[in-house]
């Protein structure tokens, strides 16, 4: 049974059998490093060896894993299922209208069958049809949820179109917080779980990288009003996934997923404040963060109750 809808006990992960990094979102995710064909090879069996061990390792910690396999091709991304469904603690669970084509077929029917048949889901949005309209959301990539006040934090890009967003509010009773959000070559930051991560009681947020000043008042006081204990981050430690992580909760306490990039980016300030709230749980991801994305990405929250 959840107790907590900020943080949950069990998470899905998608171990890929064929990774590689997406040629179609090298566009906008500068996150992202072009792979050679040479390291090809050697990045696919890193990446399905790193996905096993963060399983096992979550596992150890007391986290429930549900680890599903893709032995395909056509999905590169597949490894970061937050994108293209979430799911809450009202037994809710949504799907999203995903930006390039390829991450499309990430949607899976098993996936979501097995979820109804071992949690109550009460709704069920799919919103994928908005990409007949090249309107896009990508779930809890494109927004940061506070779960518990009902906020959806978003940074302005081609995957958080504002229509889409405003049906998600709607439709699961969200407030939204919009804003722009660039790097410091003046590029869009494409989805916010890479410069924002809203815990219990903390939160990770490169503000800076806000560029309007009311905007970034409007979004650190809304995060002060919830509770939340601020810890700024620099865009030094965005760009190494510090913000991209996930607080997740076990029967001894709290834990803070990253990678080990991220852990070692933060400071020894930040890593006190931090402890305060959770253990520091870090997660050797490299050959997956070439993808452009990090530990959050990897893990589809199980808000769901038994």
């Amino acid at each position: 049974m959840q107790t907590n809808p900020q943080a949950a006990n069990t998470v899905v992960m998608i171990r890929p059998h064929q990774f590689r990094t997406n040629e179609q979102t090298l566009e906008d995710n500068a996150f992202q490093i072009k792979a050679l064909s040479a390291q090809s090879q050697r990045g696919e069996v890193l990446a399905y060896q790193q996905v096993s061990i963060m399983a096992e390792r979550l596992r150890q910690a007391g986290i429930e894993v549900l680890l599903f396999e893709d032995e395909g091709s056509t999905t590169p991304d597949s490894v970061f299922p937050n994108n293209w469904f979430s799911t809450h603690a009202d037994s809710t669970l949504a799907l999203y209208p995903m930006y390039p084509q390829n991450r499309r077929l990430e949607r899976r029917e098993d996936i979501i069958e097995h979820l109804k048949s071992q949690y109550q889901v009460k709704s069920h949005f799919d919103f994928s049809a908005l990409e007949q309209q090249q309107t896009y959301l990508e779930g809890t990539g494109a927004m940061v949820l506070d779960q518990v006040n009902k906020i959806a934090y978003v940074a302005r890009s081609k995957r958080s179109h504002p229509q889409a967003l405003a049906k998600f509010c709607n439709k699961l009773g969200y407030r939204a917080i919009s804003f722009n959000a660039i790097d410091q070559e003046g590029v869009a930051v494409y989805h916010t779980n890479v410069m924002m991560c809203i815990g219990t009681h903390f939160a990770l947020v490169g503000s800076q990288m806000i560029i309007n000043e009311a905007e970034r008042n409007r979004v650190l006081q809304s995060l002060r009003d919830a509770g939340k204990e601020v810890i700024e981050l620099s865009e030094w430690q965005i760009q190494h996934f510090c913000a991209n992580a996930l607080e997740l909760k076990t029967d001894n306490g709290a834990l803070l997923a990253l990678s080990q990039t991220a852990f070692d980016a933060l400071d020894p300030a930040q890593k006190i404040r931090l402890e305060q709230y959770v253990k520091l749980l870090p997660l050797q991801v490299s050959a997956l963060e070439r993808a452009g994305g990090s530990v959050r990405c990897m893990l589809a929250a199980i808000h769901l109750s038994t």
